[in-house]
């Protein structure tokens, strides 16, 4: 083997077990038992979900901890922290396994037939702080996981306390389409939320929440690309046994465009608080720059803290 491909084989190496430059400055500790009347909603993003992180972290810092979460794909999993009380601890994970095969990528694939494995995500031997199970199981905050009933092409509500595993519930709230295989739940099939809903604000409404502060991984005038026809053919192929859900996938850009114009609107008449983004999202939702990633968990550190005093004041607290 020449010297060149020698150097190229190490950095290779060196290059699986990056971790961000700047994870020492990741706060820490617990957040505060007091709980704040309300409910916050999570949209998903994949590796986007670590501005969801940031600002999770920031809200816990300031001593916001609502009564509340619902979160889909990414948002259901950075949300468990949150209602553990454990700030910094999902951030942390994710800005060291970022190039960990085991977790994202080759690996995952082969393990647990999905780009990103979630049963290694709750393994608690692979974090340095152990998950506060006992008090995200604590009845006085709620905690749900938006997945898509694979039969229906509709969205699947699973909440701790009420269903067997919510962890199983997550799991398939995150699990990405065409990229993974289908999460079997008591003899039904689950996929992403996102295939069915993104932002789940409707349900925040519909529970008769009056305060309610929405979470997004990309910045407010953002829209997704519609699939194309061909596209949308190549869908309901890839998902000839499930006609509901091919269908529901195939028109699920359209219906992300039409939330995002509803929460405009509901955000403009006060009755939705949303944190996004400050600034343009470049990154990708398997973004491979860790140093861009990590930029984007201070992104929503920020965010939540310079938006602060409105929280509050929209809260009333």
């Amino acid at each position: 083997m020449s010297k060149e491909n020698k150097e190229k084989k190490i950095q290779k190496k060196l290059l699986k077990h990056r971790v961000y430059s700047k994870i020492d400055k990741v706060p820490g500790g617990r957040a505060g038992e007091e709980i704040t009347q309300g409910c916050i909603v999570l949209e998903g993003g994949a590796l986007l979900g670590l501005y969801t992180a940031g600002v999770l972290d920031g809200l816990m810092l300031m001593g916001i901890n609502m009564q509340t979460t619902i979160g889909v794909s990414a948002g259901a999993m950075f949300g468990m922290g949150y209602v553990s009380g454990q700030i910094g601890r999902e951030a942390k994970f994710n800005l060291s396994n970022r190039f960990n095969q085991r977790y994202i990528g080759a690996g995952a694939e082969f393990y647990d037939h999905s780009f990103f494995s979630l049963p290694y995500l709750f393994d608690d031997s692979h974090y340095d702080e152990p998950f506060d199970a006992e008090r995200f199981y604590k009845p006085e905050r709620r905690f749900l996981a938006v997945a898509t009933d694979c039969n229906t092409g509709q969205p699947a509500f699973f909440e701790k306390g009420k269903c067997k595993n919510i962890f199983e519930g997550i799991r398939a709230s995150a699990t990405i389409p065409v990229l993974s295989a289908m999460v079997e739940i008591d003899g039904g099939k689950y996929l992403d939320g996102c295939c069915s809903l993104n932002i789940p604000y409707q349900w925040a409404l519909d529970e008769g929440f009056d305060k309610i502060i929405v979470v997004r991984t990309k910045e407010r005038t953002y829209r997704q690309r519609v699939f194309t026809q061909a596209e949308k053919q190549m869908v309901r192929r890839r998902y000839h046994a499930f006609p509901e859900l091919a269908e529901t996938f195939a028109w699920s850009a359209e219906r992300f465009n039409e939330e995002c114009d509803e929460l405009d609107r509901l955000e403009a008449e006060g009755r939705i608080f949303v944190i996004a983004p400050s600034r343009v999202i470049t990154h990708h939702r398997a973004e491979t720059d860790v140093e861009k990633i990590g930029t984007l968990y201070r992104l929503g550190l920020h965010d939540a803290r310079h938006a602060g005093k409105k929280i509050r004041k929209y809260l009333g607290i």
